[in-house]
């Protein structure tokens, strides 16, 4: 890590105007090392290289374009254990997710390099005789890409790919929680044959160089994922300069359970959504509604499930909740149990710090019954293994307290009811709905993205990408006389 630690500008690594350190979430013990922040300087020339290279690369055309991006997915999967492990090893998601995570992100590259081939323009009649009209999808120019760190590689891939395969330049702001997964991915793109500056590496603090980013006047679009009071924040700077701006933000999903679900699966399903990844998933199930009728079967069977689950080092077998990823997060997720414990909630199991053979940011994952839609607990997104579980005398008042929110990400239902299942994704405001799924778990190949609070702009993934990294250009050519 001493000649790439962070940044990446002009075609070439450099040390930054200070460092970091980064150390493991499972064992404070273990450093992983030091890493360069990024100065206003270094922000301004990548931002002045990533012009010129998006001119270059556009005229590359579509092949070469094609190439780049299935080279790097290739590369990604076929290293997916290797720089899982790394990914793991800072972020603090069990082995298996972390390898899943880079594996997935090669897929989002290999994907878009076949939506290069695939972006095909449209002929149009005049309504006026003898002139022909095109239609045409062009480069939004330079993107901005602020990622989080709950998913340090997949994140910035979803983005990243698109913006390249679409023929833009990309500066890369990542989350300082998370920097040797970003300098690992952004080792892989250094190696292929691109222009020089057409993809730069920026770490730093967001109120430094994140906020000089979405100020600049020289970047074209922004790709923002993190909280929804950051996400404002973005919106608002960014404003004056007027980019295309996709926001995808905060969430508090719900997850039914009605009294015809498969208690089996849907204990599973539940124990999945709200406690994979330690919570810190955009998609998790915080909020669990059930059916009177079965509520304290459930609650009882959750209870269990939640405390079976293997709380331990991120990288040792068996593992199946890490530990969160920093002592501030921890101290947030122990302060919202403090808060929904005043507020009322009846707290079933968890809650509280671990001590693991290796000192690490431990917590217990949390089951709260008793709890009514206008706690905190069921308001706010908490990124914590926490999930609170509300009492519904049936599926119209499920649904109404599902749809209760100002986020409207993912949401699931668990039934057998076909009736009931089809007029839930009719009826429930999210941007992703699943049926007897948990609410986390999308594919790469389809549009992703909520509504209300949780996102804003154009659909992230799939074909949609294309709304949001590209630009629409009508041609009117007069025809010639014939002679």
């Amino acid at each position: 890590m001493t000649d790439m630690n962070g940044i990446y500008v002009g075609g070439r690594w450099r040390q930054g105007a200070s460092t970091i350190e980064n150390r493991n979430p499972s064992d404070l013990t273990d450093v992983i090392g030091q890493f360069g922040q990024a100065s206003a300087a270094d922000l301004d020339e990548a931002l002045i290289v990533a012009r010129k290279a998006q001119a270059e690369w556009w005229a590359a055309g579509v092949q070469k374009r094609h190439d780049v991006l299935m080279a790097i997915g290739t590369e990604l999967m076929a290293r997916s254990a290797e720089i899982g492990r790394l990914l793991s090893r800072e972020e603090g998601k069990p082995l298996a997710e972390g390898t899943g995570e880079v594996y997935r992100a090669g897929q989002f590259f290999t994907y878009f390099a076949a939506e290069v081939l695939r972006l095909h323009g449209d002929l149009a009649e005049s309504v006026r005789p003898g002139i022909e009209i095109d239609v045409r999808r062009e480069p939004v120019g330079t993107v901005a890409i602020i990622s989080p760190w709950n998913f340090p590689v997949a994140t910035p891939a979803w983005k990243i790919a698109p913006a390249l395969a679409f023929g833009n330049a990309v500066v890369w702001k990542p989350a300082n929680a998370t920097p040797a997964s970003a300098v690992a991915l952004t080792e892989i793109i250094s190696r292929q044959d691109i222009p020089v500056g057409l993809f730069n590496l920026v770490t730093g603090p967001g109120a430094e160089v994140g906020q000089r980013l979405v100020e600049s006047t020289a970047v074209d679009a922004i790709s923002f994922t993190g909280s929804v009071p950051v996400g404002r924040g973005v919106a608002a700077s960014a404003i004056s300069t007027m980019p295309k701006l996709q926001m995808e933000m905060g969430s508090k999903n719900p997850f039914l359970v009605m009294d015809d679900a498969d208690l089996d699966l849907a204990v599973a399903h539940v124990t999945n959504a709200a406690f994979g990844g330690t919570g810190q998933k955009c998609t998790a199930a915080s909020r669990v509604i059930v059916h009177e009728r079965i509520h304290d079967v459930f609650v009882e069977r959750l209870v269990a499930s939640a405390q079976g689950l293997r709380v331990g080092h991120a990288l040792e077998d068996g593992t199946q909740i890490g530990p969160v990823v920093s002592q501030s997060q921890l101290d947030k997720n122990l302060e919202y149990i403090r808060i929904g414990q005043e507020e009322g909630a009846e707290l079933l199991c968890g809650g509280q710090r671990l001590e693991r053979p290796t000192d690490g940011f431990y917590m217990a994952p949390a089951v709260f019954a008793g709890t009514s839609n206008d706690m905190r607990i069921n308001r706010e997104e908490m990124f914590a293994p926490v999930t609170c579980v509300i009492k519904a005398g049936g599926y119209e008042e499920a649904l109404s307290v599902a749809n209760d929110s100002e986020f409207g990400l993912t949401a699931g239902i668990m039934t057998r009811s076909l009736a009931r299942a089809s007029h839930f994704r009719a009826n429930m405001r999210a941007g992703c709905v699943m049926v007897n799924l948990p609410t986390a778990g999308t594919d790469y190949h389809v549009p992703f993205g909520g509504r209300g609070a949780s996102s804003y702009g154009p659909r992230e993934q799939g074909s949609y990408a294309a709304e949001f990294y590209t630009t629409v250009k009508t041609a009117y050519v007069a025809a010639g006389a014939p002679e």
